[in-house]
């Protein structure tokens, strides 16, 4: 009920509106006959209404909880109208594995919505497709792992992190405080360190501001009125989210430009300090080359930093959010996470290596990425190509949503898969076990690039704040009452919410 009065509510609130919504509803009867037409071959699907398609039986905050219902009735292979636009939808660990990693290519260009589109404009990494991609890419990945993702001198910058995010906490004295800013900032300064080759202050003005612009239009994007919007684009003059993610994007593009900008006029031929100046190299070398339509260009710079700040410190936070609520919700876990640390680790200094001996710990990570789900219907892939896939015809150009949350919760893969249980992950022996279903990153050729390197600093921050503190709601509330409903977003993370930490004294 409440998501037909969201729609009343937008729809009848000025004139304008009102007039643009009797028009629309005047040329239904006209559109039914040149709407997007239905094979015998096409995946089964709900019933649609011309250009509303299944607009009326989705959830639009969270959608995802719809399609894995529509799942249960259509199968793992279902069709879904987000208005005009067909969607196909794959549910289920074997279906999304097959489909992203088996039809890597066929499966594997970004289905770019509108309001992507205003943001990236084809450029960078995240929502490109093509050349520009494949180079931008290429050239993200090696340089991250040359700036050491997945090697000692990046566990270094994290770990000299946990620092700062420790004295930081400590603070705070044991009052209750939200962990929001402080593990995005800690987060961000991992990927700053790699991006622009040094890392920020948690007071500084202008870090603290671009993370909260890029904070805002992650939420943002992921609210029903950018859902319809993606559907009905000419919506757009009227939306006021829409104007507020545009606007929140011009203030970050302009204070990355400053920052690229101060690195450009340092630049050194001696040795990059990070990926800008990595960029900025090879920029320069075509330009010297006079290479006709080159790849290394400001557009493609700001948006593949800003990719690369936005998800590397977006993902990171949000996960380690969820993963301080479960402690402070199951005490019990928290405390067996803390005997295994205390026993094999003691006082020193946690280091990567140290995963291997913490099974119990790195279940209850990856129990956190599991059933907290972030991203629950992955970003959208596009068909690069016609495909037969599991009998049923999908055509180039066509959406399609693998649903991921539909994997990290498959009831064929995992015993309880809607209760946290970091037992998911450990043999009878109490050892850590991999699990085929575990696609937190997703797969194939769009699979996260910087996942080795968000693993590391799950591994690290989650571990050295457990080690350090005990995490307890604030005075007045019970553990029974914190609350584990998932906010909306684009990526989705908890309520806002408070904890307390006390120094742990061993």
């Amino acid at each position: 009920m409440a998501l037909f009065e969201d729609y009343f509510f937008f729809i009848f609130s000025s004139p304008t509106t009102v007039l643009l919504f009797i028009t629309f509803l005047l040329v239904l009867c006209l559109a039914y006959s040149s709407f997007a037409s239905h094979t015998g071959n096409d995946p089964p699907g709900p019933s649609h209404l011309p250009l509303l398609g299944n607009l009326l039986q989705i959830d639009l905050k969270r959608p995802h909880n719809t399609l894995c219902e529509f799942s249960k009735k259509y199968g793992s292979v279902f069709t879904v109208y987000f208005g005009p636009t067909k969607v196909v939808v794959l549910t289920g660990y074997k279906t999304v594995k097959e489909a992203l990693v088996n039809y890597s290519e066929e499966f594997g260009d970004r289905s770019i919505t509108p309001i992507f589109n205003d943001i990236n404009h084809g450029h960078g990494i995240l929502f490109a497709n093509g050349d520009s991609w494949k180079e931008m890419r290429r050239f993200a990945l090696s340089t991250l792992k040359d700036f050491g993702m997945g090697k000692k001198i990046a566990e270094q910058k994290i770990i000299e992190e946990c620092h700062h995010l420790i004295k930081t906490i400590k603070s705070y004295k044991g009052e209750a405080f939200d962990t929001k800013c402080i593990l995005s900032y800690a987060s961000s300064n991992i990927i700053c360190s790699i991006v622009y080759g040094s890392r920020f202050e948690y007071n500084d003005s202008m870090f603290k501001e671009m993370i909260r612009l890029s904070s805002d239009n992650i939420r943002l994007v992921g609210s029903a009125e950018i859902q319809l919007y993606n559907t009905f684009p000419w919506l757009g003059s009227l939306l006021q989210k829409r104007r507020l993610i545009l606007q929140n994007l011009e203030k970050h593009v302009a204070m990355n430009k400053d920052l690229i900008q101060n690195l450009k006029e340092t630049l050194s031929t001696d040795g990059c300090r990070g990926l800008v100046d990595c960029f900025l190299t090879h920029q320069r070398k075509d330009e010297e080359a006079h290479v006709v339509d080159s790849l290394y260009h400001e557009k493609n710079l700001l948006f593949t930093v800003g990719n690369l700040f936005g998800a590397g410190t977006d993902t990171t936070a949000t996960t380690l959010r969820w993963a301080l609520l479960f402690m402070t919700k199951y005490p019990h876990i928290q405390n067996q996470v803390h005997e295994e640390l205390s026993s094999v680790i003691g006082k020193r200094q946690i280091n990567g290596e140290d995963r291997k001996l913490l099974p119990y710990t790195n279940a209850v990570i990856h129990e956190t990425q599991r059933f907290a789900s972030i991203v629950p219907m992955a970003v959208p892939h596009q068909m690069a190509s016609d495909v037969i896939f599991q009998g049923y015809l999908i055509k180039k150009g066509t959406t399609v949503f693998p649903l991921l949350t539909s994997v990290l919760h498959d009831e064929n893969e995992w015993e309880s898969p809607h209760t946290f249980k970091p037992s998911h992950f450990l043999d009878e022996e109490g050892k850590f076990i991999k699990r085929d279903a575990f696609m937190p990153f997703s797969a194939g050729r769009r699979v996260c690039l910087g996942e080795s390197l968000a693993r590391m600093e799950l591994f690290l921050f989650f571990s050295s704040l457990v080690q350090h503190f005990e995490f307890c709601p604030p005075p007045g509330i019970t553990e029974a009452e914190l609350d584990l409903t998932p906010d909306v977003g684009f990526t989705i993370g908890p309520l806002t919410y408070e904890l307390c930490a006390t120094n742990r004294t061993c």
